[in-house]
């Protein structure tokens, strides 16, 4: 029997301040090797804008439960409305140490419209995703300005405790506000997510990812995190996330010196990935 999800409530809380959920609760682990499998989508739907598409994804077994390992490569392809295909996929297995791993399809669609892709072994129908004109995007996109925000800090909480729920203490990245931030003249790199009430279980491997990954750019961008609740209990949003509109967590922009986002990570991600996408993003 499929556990009960123990994070559906804060995410029933989130969504009433800011929308409906579109992350799906992960079900049950199992450790066999996914043949035959489904996949489980860990991208939000309706915030994937023109250009860069990234879209993680765990996968499950037949009745629904979780895998805890998987090919080391998946091959795939996607498709546009009309049937015609738009990449064919490679794609490498993620986040090992994360207990879950996952892959993501990471392609450039330039045009808006309705996607779909579909992986070897993957059983049922193939996934689909709607590419958006970023103006009809609420969430910040690569391409949009990201909108500077007061957001707590180890001097000002602006109401918010604790300002960070990082188990081993309060992160680096609560020195200046976002708007602060964004005011320096320098790249920033923005993290909105909980490590003590994650409705995904990723904000806090997350968080300790972008730790590790920022010693790297430490003298060429400003680091940011904020937190999704306002109170210990995860009872209250906190400013921060309606201030964006925001209804999943967690989520990383990465925006240049004058503020238009370049890259936008959703949801999971581990150290390797992340460097990556910084280095490339940062130089």
């Amino acid at each position: 029997m499929t556990p009960p999800n123990p994070f559906v409530s804060r995410r029933r809380l989130l969504a009433s301040a800011a929308g409906a959920m579109g992350v799906g609760a992960l079900l049950a682990a199992c450790g066999s090797e996914p043949e035959p499998f489904t996949v489980v989508q860990r991208f939000q739907s309706d915030s994937i804008g023109t250009g860069l598409v990234r879209l993680p994804f765990s996968l499950a077994d037949e009745q629904a439960r979780l895998l805890t390992s998987g090919p080391a490569r998946l091959k795939g392809e996607v498709r546009n409305e009309q049937g015609n295909l738009v990449a064919t996929l490679d794609l490498p297995r993620r986040g090992d140490t994360l207990g879950t791993p996952y892959w993501t399809v990471e392609l450039t669609i330039p045009q808006r419209g309705l996607y779909e892709f579909t992986l070897e072994g993957q059983t049922g129908d193939p996934t689909p995703f709607i590419v958006e004109d970023p103006a009809n995007i609420t969430i910040p996109v690569a391409g949009t300005t990201l909108p500077p925000f007061d957001t707590p800090t180890t001097a000002d909480a602006r109401g918010v405790d604790p300002v960070c729920t990082r188990l081993d203490g309060a992160c680096p990245f609560h020195e200046v506000s976002l708007a602060e931030a964004l005011a320096a003249g320098k790249p920033v790199v923005y993290l909105v997510g909980t490590p003590a009430h994650c409705s995904t279980g990723t904000c806090a491997p997350g968080l300790e990812f972008l730790i590790e990954a920022a010693k790297a750019h430490a003298d060429t961008a400003v680091f940011v995190h904020a937190e999704v609740f306002a109170d210990q209990a995860g009872t209250k949003v906190a400013p921060a996330v309606t201030a964006l509109g925001l209804t999943y967590e967690p989520v990383i922009w990465i925006a240049d010196a004058t503020g238009t986002v370049q890259r936008r990570i959703d949801v999971v991600w581990d150290l390797d990935e992340l460097s990556a996408v910084l280095a490339d993003t940062l130089s």
